[in-house]
């Protein structure tokens, strides 16, 4: 089976495996009480969410996982990307049952959920560096693809870059289909980087890409489904993962910014609050729902973010 052929058919076989998994475990969410506890200082837009169903990320997991299982024996690099989303994962779904179950905003305690992460992202690294032949190099923007290898130190710097992208997916998961759409966009860069180099990437990208495609068609405003940290957990050690792999790390900044402004606003707003005790810079963080409190629609947020990060990611393949 040629490659073209490979890529069709796993990118429809997730897409698929989405729009038939979905309406199947909507009815069962609903019936299990899995409704989004939403944060009574958040946008009073958002109230009317309370009781959508969440840990939407199952079915993305599972239309992942599906097709992953064909293309992940002896292959270190899928393997190392797919493991790391199933960990993420499962980090994503302790924390929203631990939501839902208590019907309220906050899940694990954050140094149990950090915890976790830090375990998970030491034990994939360690596989990657020293049981495999997985490349640590990076290629520097703007330097017609040279490569720089900083040897065992590109361990701390990718232990931070994993978590630092996780963290901004899970930051950037506010809005209805805003972190769906703004990851395609990273993934389409990822998936053309994959095929210059000739990579195995090209097939799980794929995949992923199928399951967020299908997972848009009942997340779309007005969301009918949440992924819960369940799904953003897992997108962002995915993406991470995936641009290590790549040899694209130094690139993530540019074709994440999304990610980064969203973690960035949380970290300045907290900091000015504490230094100035009690002033803030933005009208509320993550910085999506500064935008929405400027008076913007959730609608246009999500669509200037999303157009954002394509331009972006346009640029990125000029950095190449």
């Amino acid at each position: 089976m040629s490659l073209l052929i490979q890529i069709i058919v796993l990118f429809l076989s997730s897409f698929a495996i989405m729009l038939i998994t979905t309406p199947i475990g909507l009815p069962v969410l609903r019936r299990l009480k899995f409704g989004q506890t939403v944060r009574n200082e958040g946008p009073e837009s958002h109230l009317v969410k309370n009781g959508t169903p969440t840990m939407g990320g199952l079915m993305i997991l599972f239309a992942f996982a599906i097709p992953c299982a064909f293309i992940i024996v002896n292959n270190p690099m899928v393997a190392s990307a797919a493991a790391i989303t199933a960990f993420f994962g499962l980090v994503g779904f302790m924390d929203d049952f631990i939501k839902v179950k208590k019907k309220q905003s906050e899940g694990l305690k954050p140094w149990q959920k950090m915890g976790l992460q830090v375990i998970f992202t030491i034990g994939i690294l360690v596989y990657m560096y020293f049981f495999s032949d997985i490349s640590f190099s990076m290629i520097v923007p703007f330097t017609h693809g040279m490569e720089i290898n900083i040897g065992i130190w590109a361990l701390p710097l990718c232990f931070f870059v994993i978590l630092g992208t996780d963290t901004g997916s899970n930051f950037t998961d506010g809005l209805d289909g805003l972190v769906s759409k703004v990851t395609l966009a990273i993934l389409a860069f990822l998936f053309v980087v994959a095929l210059m180099q000739g990579s195995t990437l090209v097939l799980p990208i794929a995949i992923f890409a199928g399951a967020l495609l299908g997972f848009l068609v009942f997340n779309s405003y007005p969301a009918k489904v949440f992924m819960g940290d369940t799904g953003a957990l897992a997108i962002g050690g995915f993406v991470a993962v995936c641009a290590i792999e790549l040899k694209v790390t130094l690139f993530l900044p540019i074709i994440a910014f999304i990610y980064v402004a969203e973690v960035g606003s949380v970290i300045m707003q907290v900091s000015y609050f504490k230094m100035t005790h009690g002033k803030r810079i933005f009208k509320m963080t993550p910085i999506h729902h500064h935008f929405e409190k400027s008076g913007w629609k959730e609608t246009k947020v999500v669509s200037v973010f999303t157009i954002v990060t394509i331009i972006l990611c346009m640029l990125a393949m000029l950095a190449l």
